[in-house]
């Protein structure tokens, strides 16, 4: 069997094109950058106690890693959304609360973050 026919190169090409997005989008950036949302969730374990109970005070350091989120907002989305946030009970519909009650001023209000928008 002869591999030079065009339907095998055709096929040859494509499969070499799958096989390099591929390995770009596993390499390449993210949301948060060459960083997982999962790795990046455990910069906010300050914030535990504030993204699972509104009526909890806010540390500062929970503030202090927010604000480092403020300049992405896909990123911070994509953390509070990420699966090591649900599984350390993190409660988006409260956690998308912390930049505000940071009293963060340059805050991305408005953006939507999956099927919540940050106030």
């Amino acid at each position: 069997m002869v591999f030079t026919t065009p339907k095998f190169l055709a096929l040859f090409v494509a499969l070499v094109l799958v096989g390099a997005i591929s390995v770009d989008k596993v390499n390449g950036a993210g949301e948060c950058g060459r960083t997982s949302p999962d790795t990046m969730a455990f910069r906010l374990a300050p914030c535990a106690s504030a993204a699972g109970d509104a009526n909890a005070q806010v540390s500062s350091q929970c503030c202090s890693q927010v604000q480092s989120f403020t300049q992405n907002p896909g990123c911070l989305c994509a953390v509070l959304l990420s699966n090591t946030a649900k599984s350390a009970g993190i409660k988006p519909e409260i956690a998308i609360t912390i930049p505000k009650r940071c009293n963060l001023a340059n805050r991305p209000v408005g953006y939507k973050c999956g099927a919540y928008t940050l106030p």
